[in-house]
């Protein structure tokens, strides 16, 4: 599995697993199921309500904790108690540390989240996170962010897939030095059905899910696939063993459509609570 170098020199697992939308009451296995395919990084948040789900699969495994990175996120209506709210999943995690914390959303209208990156900072420097990140961020939120901000975030988590590639977001995430992670990275199964996809995909005997994660995993995108199924677990971590030409990628590419699927970080207000 690649790994990529944030920008504090902690390694990421380049190809993850998340847990959005996963019932809590099947976190443990899924997490578990993925584990066993061979994933390393797991992605979660308190919001999603399944962070103990997560950490007692990491515990029932056996593998070592510092084999797996785990990144969990800070919920909306919490950013004002920011170490309230790690303490609380960490605790939840069941873990000693966390290796990647991030603001969930940035909630402009709340102007919060400047004082909750201040206080993730102090949570860094304390190594109770390896490095600390955000989501969702928009240009202007990143702008206000590092005016004040000591550290820069290592990561920027967004939506992002062949059909809303963000170009000139991810662009400037990476000038900062931000590594750009890819959440809903197959457009919710509609980037899958494309003549474009599906082409390169009989090529190479693969399935259209592979074939797009693989194009993420060339972008140098982070990305975090999820599924319930074992089956499609194992099929898209076997992702990670596919190389696409640089045709194929350009023709993937081409899909660009700017359509947004969720919510638009610049008026997006829900508490998460």
């Amino acid at each position: 599995m690649s790994e990529l170098t944030l920008n504090n020199g902690v390694t990421i697992p380049q190809l993850g697993f998340g847990v959005f939308q996963v019932p809590p009451e099947d976190t443990q296995r899924t997490v578990e199921d993925a584990l066993a395919a061979g994933y390393r990084h797991i992605d979660t948040a308190a919001a999603y309500q399944n962070e103990e789900g997560v950490g007692a699969a990491i515990a029932d495994t056996g593998i070592a904790r510092e084999d797996i990175f785990i990144t969990t996120k800070l919920r909306n209506g919490e950013q004002g108690r920011a170490q309230e709210a790690f303490q609380n999943s960490r605790k939840a995690l069941g873990l000693d540390y966390v290796d990647l914390y991030l603001i969930h959303w940035p909630v402009p209208s709340q102007g919060l989240y400047v004082q909750a990156w201040k206080e993730m900072e102090r949570l860094y420097e304390n190594k109770e996170i390896r490095a600390i990140g955000v989501s969702n961020f928009l240009s202007d939120h990143l702008d206000t962010l590092l005016e004040s901000a000591e550290i820069v975030p290592a990561v920027n988590q967004i939506e992002l897939h062949p059909s809303y590639q963000q170009a000139e977001l991810a662009g400037k995430c990476r000038s900062l030095g931000i590594e750009v992670e890819a959440y809903s990275p197959l457009g919710q199964g509609a980037d899958l059905n494309g003549n474009a996809v599906t082409s390169i995909a009989t090529a190479h005997n693969a399935t259209t899910a592979q074939v797009v994660l693989a194009w993420h995993l060339a972008t140098g995108n982070i990305v975090i696939p999820k599924s319930v199924d074992p089956g499609r677990i194992r099929e898209n971590f076997a992702a990670s063993s596919l190389t696409l030409s640089d045709d194929e990628l350009a023709a993937i590419s081409a899909l660009e459509s700017g359509a947004r699927l969720g919510s638009d970080p610049a008026v997006a207000s829900f508490t998460q609570l």
